[in-house]
């Protein structure tokens, strides 16, 4: 096997490839002047099963396409078996058609993807797990919760209260709960399907005095994260964190979240930035033994 460096995830893909002792193949990438991507694997894959390392987050169109396109020069080259890592992958938060017209979107991208010669993917934390169903080629989602609720019990912030954004993804929070071991509850919130604004009251918790971890997917705006800050400081919160997979922080986000008294925010390299402290390497690795 040999893992090619996707150019939305090099460092990731060099980490996981050095830690499995497997050679790392670059990948020359450039966007030409009318901004279409070009892409050339700096090595041989013939006869090689091969892993694509590449995020989807954005500039999320130019990440697929590159994607995309990675994957065909591999089966043109020969590759025996194309299996694509993918820590986000974009487009998955429109699962299914919540208002008439709509396209489904991540059943779009799996289709695109099938085509241009990937056999098998790997994600991590992707919005709908039972999404992966309908992908036309085997699928694995991947949990990166313990590897965030390990850097907070490891800085001694174990006992911490995990709460998760909103009821259906209290799953979350029971998974952060298992390591913090400090309880863990929900918040209420609600999405306008027309508008995409976020309502949020007061769930399953009690926090008084207590260190919180907003345990969450993905950071987007930061939007939710700073409602939920208001109220767990009403409720006698005595300090709040905030953690996810994919911290994608749109514009000011991390700003705003800060200032709305979240201490410090935590993230995963699955979309490189400044919060991105926690890496998955391990869990990538030992995903990619199985195989």
């Amino acid at each position: 096997m040999k893992i090619i460096l996707g150019p939305a995830s090099a460092d990731l893909g060099l980490r996981v490839a050095q830690m499995l002792s497997l050679e790392p193949l670059r990948v020359s990438a450039k966007t030409f002047p009318d901004g279409e991507s070009y892409v050339r694997i700096d090595g041989d894959v013939e006869n090689e099963d091969v892993v694509i390392m590449q995020t989807t987050s954005p500039p999320q169109d130019t990440r697929l396409i590159q994607l995309a396109l990675i994957a065909d020069a591999a089966k043109r080259n020969n590759a025996v078996k194309v299996v694509a890592v993918v820590p986000y992958i974009a487009y998955a938060r429109q699962d299914k058609v919540f208002l008439q017209g709509e396209a489904v979107s991540i059943e779009t991208i799996a289709r695109m993807l099938k085509a241009a010669g990937i056999d098998a993917l790997l994600t991590v934390n992707i919005h709908q797990e039972k999404v992966l169903e309908r992908f036309p080629f085997p699928a694995k989602n991947l949990s990166a919760i313990p590897l965030l609720a390990k850097h907070f019990r490891d800085r001694g912030l174990e006992g911490a209260f995990a709460l998760a954004p909103d009821k259906g993804a209290i799953y979350i929070a029971e998974e952060a709960n298992r390591i913090l071991g400090g309880g863990c509850g929900y918040l209420e919130k609600h999405r306008d399907r027309y508008t995409g604004q976020v309502s949020i009251k007061r769930g399953d918790l009690n926090v008084a005095g207590k260190v919180v971890v907003i345990f969450d997917d993905i950071i987007s705006t930061g939007g939710t994260i700073v409602s939920a800050a208001k109220i767990l400081r009403e409720n006698g919160a005595s300090e709040v964190y905030a953690a996810c997979v994919h911290p994608l922080l749109v514009g000011d986000a991390e700003k705003r979240i800060l200032e709305a008294g979240i201490r410090e925010v935590i993230g995963t390299d699955s979309v490189p930035s400044s919060v991105s402290k926690v890496s998955l390497a391990p869990l990538l690795c030992d995903a990619l033994k199985e195989l």
